[in-house]
């Protein structure tokens, strides 16, 4: 069996999407619903992580006294 190979973020919620509509026509049988339902919960969790990764990453660009750029933690509110 081959390795998976990891998708980047939008590659994982397009798949995560898939999943979803795959479970949505609750057509498929139970051991294959339940699989599918493991990987969308990996899934979720790995875009979850890069989202927080993402965040942690942002800052915000304001314009000092002095003129000169200033780099600010994101603080994620208004």
């Amino acid at each position: 069996m081959a390795a998976k190979k990891k998708l980047n973020f939008e590659g994982s919620m397009a798949r995560l999407e898939e999943i979803v509509s795959l479970l949505e026509k609750g057509d498929a049988p139970l051991e294959q619903a339940m699989s599918l339902f493991e990987e969308g919960a990996r899934l979720l969790r790995e875009c979850t992580r890069q989202l927080d990764e993402a965040e942690q990453k942002v800052s915000l660009l304001t314009a000092g006294k002095d003129g000169e750029i200033v780099e600010e933690p994101f603080s994620g509110g208004n």
